[in-house]
């Protein structure tokens, strides 16, 4: 009976206190909702390319995917998130997405990316996966989480360094580059304040020198 009373006294705080825990649970409710908009954090549940340009730092990988080859055929997820298992593609892609927000929001991400060994496996995997007609007579690593540069063999892209990001990776690679951006979770007003016109279509993206 206890465990009830402290559970009710815990949910339905006391009646002194009821009005200020529903303001500040207005409050932050109100400031989720506004980094959810902003954020377009609903637009991580799907698999559409266009949604990692939601960082800029990702305008020239998205560009030199686009005009590659694999830009017919694949998309980012398809490449860089597990599909032999649906819970294995949302544990990384969660877990990733969480920890590339972090970097990205407190301005912590190097200016030229480097996959990770996590990233490598997961890579390795799908190439192997697409194209095993391929290279079933070729001896290639064998990756796993822990170790992905351990083995005889070689990693695909030791030979295929140009597909399909190209060897340059930083943002001043692509300083013009058409890139298709989501649209702006701004309303307009705010994007004519910054004197920022929201075309929903694509843009030239250029840097300041």
């Amino acid at each position: 009976m206890n465990r009830i009373k402290r559970l009710y006294f815990f949910l339905l705080p006391p009646p002194q206190w009821r009005t200020t825990v529903v303001i500040l649970a207005g409050i932050f409710t109100g400031i989720l909702v506004l980094v959810v908009h902003v954020s377009n954090a609903v637009s991580y549940l799907s698999d559409e390319p266009e949604t990692c340009i939601n960082c800029h730092v990702m305008y020239p990988y998205y560009a030199s995917w686009d005009k590659s080859s694999h830009g017919r055929e694949a998309t980012c997820v398809e490449c860089h998130v597990p599909q032999d298992s649906f819970f294995r593609k949302y544990y990384v892609k969660g877990t990733d997405g969480l920890k590339h927000a972090t970097y990205f929001t407190f301005r912590w991400e190097p200016q030229v990316m480097q996959i990770k060994r996590r990233g490598t496996a997961v890579v390795q995997e799908n190439c192997i996966n697409c194209h095993i007609d391929l290279v079933d007579m070729v001896q290639l690593v064998e990756v796993t989480r822990d170790s992905a540069e351990e083995g005889e063999g070689k990693l695909c892209w030791d030979c295929h360094r140009e597909v399909p990001h190209s060897s340059v990776r930083s943002l001043s690679a692509a300083p013009h580059a058409l890139v298709e951006r989501l649209p702006s979770a701004l309303p307009s007003w705010v994007e004519k304040i910054a004197g920022k016109e929201d075309t929903r279509g694509v843009k030239v993206v250029e840097y300041p020198k």
